[in-house]
């Protein structure tokens, strides 16, 4: 009996509900989260909340190990957020056109609530990044729902056909990273159904103004080159390109939490 009581408290802990393995549930939809490797359950860590590409899950998130060990060594917990069948409900999307968004920026207040409730997660420190259509995810949060989130790294993805007018703030940090090549989600965007892609350069320029960011530096590192804006308040806006189509690169997303770390963003 001594040894149950112990063992049922352990079953019953809310930090060992769900994980990478297991669903964590908000109201009818889910996430999964992986702490760094070897971390205390105390100590608060920062976060990355990661969307996947089209038909994608947190599941398959949690499935790749290279992004996981990533994140792991910058010492953030990875949060798999889950689209509905795989997919995100955004403006202008081919099955969403007339949507505002609004049902998917409160699944992602709740999956913050939930996650930093049950997790030694610091809710000052958390970034969104995503790929393909999950990077177009990520911009709809960074302009219509920032205020969550200390910075945002979207890839390869962009606005369906049109930014909006204007975004809301707090005005924040972004490094956007895409394919120089990219066919699936062209630069320029490609038409799909009644609809079409954004163009990648009308929401850096949307950004660019809300932000008031200044001229751009160029640099580059390894395979990527890069444009770098900044405003006077520190934040920064920076595109960079790789040679290549629509792939996606841990080391990417590292440069991604590099930049926002180096500018005090987590």
């Amino acid at each position: 009996m001594r040894y149950l009581i112990p063992l049922l408290l352990m079953l019953a802990s809310p930090a060992l509900a769900c994980g990478p393995d297991t669903n964590c549930t908000v109201g009818e939809r889910s996430y999964r989260i992986a702490m760094p490797q070897g971390h205390d359950g105390t100590t608060p860590v920062g976060a990355v909340v990661w969307s996947h590409g089209y038909k994608g899950s947190a599941r398959g998130v949690m499935r790749n190990n290279s992004l996981r060990r990533m994140v792991s060594e910058a010492g953030l917990a990875l949060i798999g957020a889950q689209g509905i069948n795989g997919s995100w409900d955004l403006p202008y999307g081919p099955s969403t056109f007339d949507s505002t968004g609004a049902s998917e920026y409160a699944y992602f207040d709740a999956v913050i609530a939930d996650a930093t409730a049950k997790f030694a997660i610091d809710k000052t420190r958390i970034i969104a990044s995503g790929f393909s259509a999950g990077g177009m995810m990520v911009w709809n949060l960074a302009c219509n729902h920032p205020e969550n989130f200390a910075g945002f790294v979207p890839m390869a993805g962009t606005f369906w056909l049109k930014p909006p007018e204007t975004c809301k703030g707090p005005i924040s940090s972004i490094v956007h990273i895409h394919g120089d090549a990219d066919r699936t989600v062209p630069l320029t965007g490609r038409k799909i159904r009644e609809t079409k892609q954004g163009e990648v350069q009308h929401a850096l320029d949307l950004y660019t103004r809300f932000g008031n960011f200044g001229p751009t530096k160029a640099s580059s590192t390894g395979t990527l080159t890069c444009q770098d804006r900044r405003n006077s308040a520190g934040k920064i806006l920076e595109f960079c390109l790789f040679p290549g189509g629509h792939s996606f690169r841990t080391e990417y997303l590292r440069y991604g939490i590099e930049r926002l770390r180096a500018a005090g963003q987590i």
